[in-house]
């Protein structure tokens, strides 16, 4: 079996959304004075890979507790869209390259190439986004979820969150940020695994996320 990280390692230091604060390690006990070592994590719950619930953007939607475990597994579909430049919208049509396969997927996963940017200034560019024929397929689908190798579903610009707030209203689904090595999963459908925390009451939380092929 093959399988590929499609998650960037958590560290101090790490690029973060603006406004919030990377993620701090403090050593809690060592192996000089405790015998054993332990570390005290503090982070943001949208730190590096991650993924979002509805209840991210609205009061009383469903949390990431909430969902059922089947939720975070499926077949996945990387969409190509590495041809894009920087300020182009993500469209419908380039769904249509991949048939029968893009209705049969659990997930869609917009490969854009910016993890290439990951711990740059440019990284927080001007990276294409999907446009509102693409979000509403999406919504009017069946899908699991969907994720990008950026740092958000919206561009930094829009503070309104006007993508965030379309696709979570009425929709159970998930939205993944901050993926990476998409260009590895081929343009077949494959199994993708992507396991949050178990928070109480969680809008959102760190991911591992994983493709394999068997």
């Amino acid at each position: 079996m093959k399988v590929i990280d499609l998650t960037h390692t958590i560290r101090e230091g790490m690029p973060v959304y603006p406004g919030t604060e990377p993620p701090e390690f403090n050593p809690a006990n060592s192996y000089e004075k405790d015998g054993f070592r332990e570390t005290r994590i503090s982070m943001f719950t949208h730190t590096g890979t991650h993924m979002d619930p509805p209840a991210h953007i609205f009061a009383g939607r469903t949390t990431l507790d909430e969902f059922p475990p089947q939720q975070f597994i499926g077949k996945a579909l990387v969409i190509d869209c590495r041809h894009l430049k920087e300020g182009d919208s993500i469209k419908l049509e380039l769904l249509s390259e991949y048939g029968d396969k893009s209705h049969q997927a659990d997930f869609l996963l917009f490969n854009l190439g910016w993890d290439k940017r990951w711990g740059t200034e440019s990284y927080f560019g001007d990276y294409p986004c999907i446009d509102d024929r693409l979000l509403e397929y999406i919504i009017s689908g069946d899908y699991k979820g969907i994720g990008f190798d950026v740092i958000g579903l919206d561009p930094i610009a829009d503070e309104n969150l006007t993508r965030h707030k379309k696709l979570f209203e009425k929709t159970d689904i998930l939205n993944i940020e901050n993926l990476t090595n998409l260009e590895q999963c081929g343009s077949e459908l494959f199994w993708f695994g992507c396991f949050p925390l178990k928070l109480e009451n969680c809008d959102g939380s760190p991911i591992r996320a994983m493709a394999w092929f068997e």
